[in-house]
């Protein structure tokens, strides 16, 4: 088996020695060839090329959400094509992993390589769907090219609290659970939009869902974790349907304190519900429009500010080892 094994050095939960042992694993196992990345895209351009190489079975990405995002958006820059195109694997480094654990691979990096290892040698995969979000034709967004998600997205105030966090590091701070609290407290309490809400969410065939102040897209659940905490958006979102979507059309004091607490107390069969939630499963095509432009992020990477977003579920997107 040939494998590109992409590094991503400033993965915060392994060292230079542990990535180490887990190239001379790899390595014993595959003709292996490892790239540690050097600028923000560099695992999308090494996707890119894997892709196109026609000479590559397995991309092998070794860091956080970030680098798996760059990666699968290398890897499909030409759409889906599973006969073709090189299996994915995961080997978590980053301070949350939700795509890794969304899998079933165990957050240790070490753990995981093994877990990846087993599975190489039983030949064990699956298919996943993905999420895809591009700018909308006839809007002053329709110039903004597609980009895969694997499993969130957000616009407005979940986006804003990553574009917060996004800052702070920036500035050296280092990305820990009460960093994403305290920027979470200060996006609440800073959002202009939080008692009356500016997007409105359209499906064909259904009425337009109107006036909301929250919209969290989910391609699989959990839709991100608190330490070791698993939060449900959206329970019945997986890898196998379309996309699901949670909005709150009020973020007022109350309505944070009930909704953040269904999201902490969340599980496999209940997530966030009242009379300003609104719960969409197994959505294929919808648009998110906004009446002013708000933040947007997929896969917890900020991505800027949006008025609108078109959104698609792909199923059967991607192979994965696992």
């Amino acid at each position: 088996m040939r494998a590109l094994l992409v590094v991503n050095p400033a993965a915060t939960t392994t060292s230079a020695r542990t990535r180490d042992v887990l190239i001379h694993a790899l390595a014993s196992e595959m003709k292996l060839e490892a790239v540690t990345t050097e600028y923000r895209g560099h695992a999308r351009d090494l996707g890119r090329q894997a892709a196109d190489s026609g000479e590559i079975d397995l991309v092998v990405a070794l860091g956080g959400d970030g680098t798996v995002n760059e990666v699968v958006n290398g890897l499909l820059h030409n759409g889906p094509d599973l006969d073709n195109l090189p299996s994915l694997a995961v080997v978590p480094g980053g301070s949350t992993n939700v795509f890794a654990r969304a899998l079933g691979l165990p957050n240790d990096a070490v753990e995981a390589t093994g877990a990846i290892l087993d599975a190489l040698a039983n030949h064990t995969e699956r298919t996943v769907g993905l999420g895809l979000a591009a700018g909308t034709p006839g809007t002053e967004d329709e110039s903004v090219p597609e980009r895969w998600f694997t499993f969130c997205a957000g616009l407005g105030f979940d986006a804003g609290v990553v574009g917060r966090v996004e800052q702070q590091r920036e500035r050296g701070k280092r990305s820990t659970h009460a960093l994403y609290v305290r920027q979470v407290v200060r996006q609440f309490l800073e959002e202009p939009h939080r008692r009356h809400g500016v997007m409105t969410l359209e499906t064909p065939g259904q009425e337009p869902v109107t006036d909301l102040a929250l919209s969290i897209i989910s391609n699989t659940a959990p839709w991100t974790y608190l330490g070791n905490r698993p939060m449900y958006a959206s329970p019945k979102a997986t890898f196998d349907t379309g996309l699901d979507v949670l909005g709150l059309k009020r973020l007022s004091t109350p309505a944070v304190a009930r909704y953040g607490t269904q999201l902490l107390t969340s599980s496999p069969e209940k997530g966030p519900s009242g009379k300003h939630a609104v719960s969409l499963h197994d959505l294929t095509d919808f648009t998110l429009h906004s009446k002013v432009p708000l933040p947007f992020q997929m896969d917890g990477d900020h991505l800027g500010v949006r008025t609108s977003v078109t959104f698609t579920g792909v199923r059967r997107a991607l192979r994965v080892i696992v």
